[in-house]
């Protein structure tokens, strides 16, 4: 007789092929990323939902503007226009020093680093699993955002793009411990990889020497080495040094400038705003300030006149007049030409 819940060697079978057909397919996306196409599809599925849970948010948030007293409203409306005021002057001195760099960079013979372009995105959902640092935003491949992209806040670098969807993108946090980033001491510019340690205020300063001259209190900014962070954005800030631990190497841990926990806008960057193209006009997009220009020199064809030689024709020592020759370079080729010491005769 035969049972309902008998166990039979082809669900043994069919157990093994499922188990071995998962493994395969995650071996394939890790090493060909051959599902990278089925996950944007699916954040571009999943975008919707995500600005529609967003929408209660909104709703109590324009609800609680709206019952604001008369008195509280003038008197954040002051404190913003004095704000507003100091920040205004710190740009004009911003401005002076960015010109003043660059009059400096121009006769040392650097090359001046061009404004990037900027966006305001704004975070919809943070990730729920607590050993997952990532959050979504609002802008996606219609904003031409891009993996790998820098994003940053008005405290420091919040961490980059890892997923592009099309109205939504995924980012992941400094303190993920996948992430890592270049970075240097501001104080004296020493090099470091910064690592983040699965702890939301601290990140991990790895293979530096014990005698490192890194005090606690410096300030550690983007290094703009491996091409991801643009320099001179700041990062964090070090905290605990450790010279006694076992090994080689000194413990040396640092917190992040930017409050990752309270996060609610971020800003995207762009290296080169030449080759993203124009974005969409939004109330949200920030062009910098400065605008590019570049300047192309007209080609002119190089003309050198070399020197004027004069031979005498040795010839049985007959005294036969000097001869001109007049070299004359052209974009790089060289002409010889007999030129004549006796005027030309008008008819």
């Amino acid at each position: 007789m035969r049972t309902i819940f008998s166990s039979s060697q082809s669900l043994q079978l069919r157990l093994f092929f499922t188990v071995m057909l998962s493994l395969s397919g995650i071996v394939a996306d890790a090493r060909f990323h051959i599902f990278d196409s089925v996950r944007l599809y699916i954040n571009s599925m999943a975008s919707p939902l995500l600005h529609l849970a967003n929408v209660p948010r909104e709703v109590a948030e324009t609800a609680s503007q709206q019952l604001r007293s008369r008195t509280e409203l003038l008197t954040e409306n002051q404190q913003l226009q004095k704000q507003l005021f100091l920040l205004r002057s710190d740009l004009l001195r911003m401005a002076e020093l960015s010109q003043e760099n660059r009059r400096l960079k121009e006769l040392l013979s650097s090359p001046v680093t061009q404004d990037s372009r900027k966006m305001v995105a704004r975070i919809l959902s943070v990730d729920s699993d607590p050993f997952v640092y990532q959050v979504v935003i609002d802008k996606g491949i219609e904003h031409h955002v891009y993996d790998g992209q820098p994003v940053v806040n008005d405290q420091g670098v919040i961490g980059q793009v890892v997923s592009v969807g099309k109205t939504s993108s995924r980012v992941l946090l400094l303190s993920d411990v996948s992430h890592s980033i270049p970075v240097r001491v501001l104080r004296n510019d020493i090099r470091a990889i910064a690592s983040g340690t699965g702890n939301i205020n601290e990140l991990d300063l790895k293979n530096l020497p014990r005698n490192v001259d890194v005090r606690i209190g410096d300030i550690l900014v983007t290094s703009g080495l491996g091409g991801h962070f643009p320099e001179g954005y700041p990062v964090a800030k070090v905290t605990k040094i450790d010279t006694d631990a076992q090994g080689t190497f000194a413990d040396i841990k640092a917190e992040p400038l930017a409050t990752l926990d309270r996060l609610r806008y971020v800003l995207l960057l762009w290296d080169d705003a030449q080759a993203m193209g124009p974005l969409p006009v939004t109330s949200t997009n920030i062009v910098s300030a400065s605008a590019k220009t570049t300047e192309k020199a007209a080609e002119v064809p190089e003309v050198k006149m070399a020197s004027a030689e004069k031979t005498a024709s040795p010839e049985n020592g007959s005294n036969k007049p000097a001869q001109t020759k007049l070299t004359v370079t052209h974009n790089g080729k060289k002409e010889t030409k007999p030129v004549s010491d006796k005027p030309e005769k008008k008819q």
